[in-house]
């Protein structure tokens, strides 16, 4: 990883965006800026690959910390940030060392929504969850704007890898409704369109714009699974639990279908509970998912 612009000494650096908090996501974001031609610096707390290092302590009052970053047009916040205290600290300490306004973009969950019917980013949220307070506070003290992310995925993060921790039984697939995912090309994407053109102090909910049915997937992959135990000699080449859970995936499928008098694969987004609607962000930016469909 490496970040355009960046020097020993960043403090009088000037560049269009700083990525406080390079993490999974940035493997998806700097390839991006840099075909894109943005001009940009990139934060870790160790200073690896490059990167500037910075540790944001939201109790301490250093101004040190801050100096070292670039000025910036726009400054994207990945990591969360919880209470309105640590948001309006944060950006008190970026202006005052900087004397300049930024754009901001936090980076949020789209799990502030809670209620089992359609949401979309007007709809009403859990207003004191921690996050959604750090977030309603950047928007109110800084006309921040804020993504808020479906799941996340992309290279070695895959969704079919979340099975083993979420279903550990019947009873655990029988209570999955809908699943909400968003690629990180894709949200890479989203960071830059929003950079480009900056919607102050709105929320935006981020999705692929499918929901997913939790038993539709998992019966999928289930499928795709045992079809792929056996090599090119014929011999089994998982072991023998895996090859036994994905049976057991798929009769729990088919049982609970029968059970709950579900005909056909996927169910009904309205029989899923809360369901997202990610159309307005991609509407208001002139711009679509490109990855298609969770496999």
């Amino acid at each position: 990883m490496s970040s355009k612009n960046t020097t020993a000494e960043h403090k009088d650096e000037h560049i269009s965006l700083l990525i406080l908090g390079a993490g999974w996501m940035s493997t998806f974001l700097i390839p991006l800026l840099e075909r894109e031609g943005i001009g940009f610096a990139a934060t870790t707390t160790d200073g690896r690959d490059g990167t500037i290092r910075f540790r944001f302590d939201p109790d301490s009052n250093d101004p040190m910390p801050f100096r070292s970053l670039p000025y910036a047009e726009t400054v994207l916040i990945t990591f969360p940030l919880r209470g309105g205290s640590q948001t309006k600290h944060l950006v008190h300490m970026y202006e005052s060392t900087h004397k300049c306004e930024p754009h901001y973009i936090q980076l949020g969950a789209t799990s502030i929504w809670k209620a089992p019917t359609w949401q979309d980013e007007t709809s009403p949220y859990e207003y004191a969850d921690p996050r959604a307070l750090a977030e309603d506070e950047l928007m109110a003290c800084s006309d921040g704007a804020v993504l808020n992310l479906a799941g996340l995925y992309g290279g070695s993060r895959q969704p079919r890898d979340w099975v083993d921790r979420v279903v550990k039984s019947k009873a655990d697939l029988k209570g999955k409704g809908a699943l909400h995912v968003v690629h990180g090309e894709d949200v890479a994407r989203a960071i830059v369109a929003l950079h480009r053109d900056f919607t102050p102090a709105k929320r935006w909910l981020i999705s692929d714009m499918h929901v997913y049915d939790w038993w539709d997937l998992t019966q999928d992959w289930a499928i795709q699974a045992l079809g792929s135990t056996e090599n090119d000699s014929g011999a089994v080449d998982v072991s023998i639990t895996k090859v036994e859970k994905q049976k057991k995936l798929l009769a729990w499928v088919g049982e609970l279908m029968i059970e709950e008098g579900v005909r056909a694969l996927p169910r009904d987004a309205s029989s899923l509970g809360r369901a997202l609607d990610g159309r307005g962000f991609w509407k208001r930016m002139g711009i679509w998912p490109t990855q298609g469909r969770v496999r």
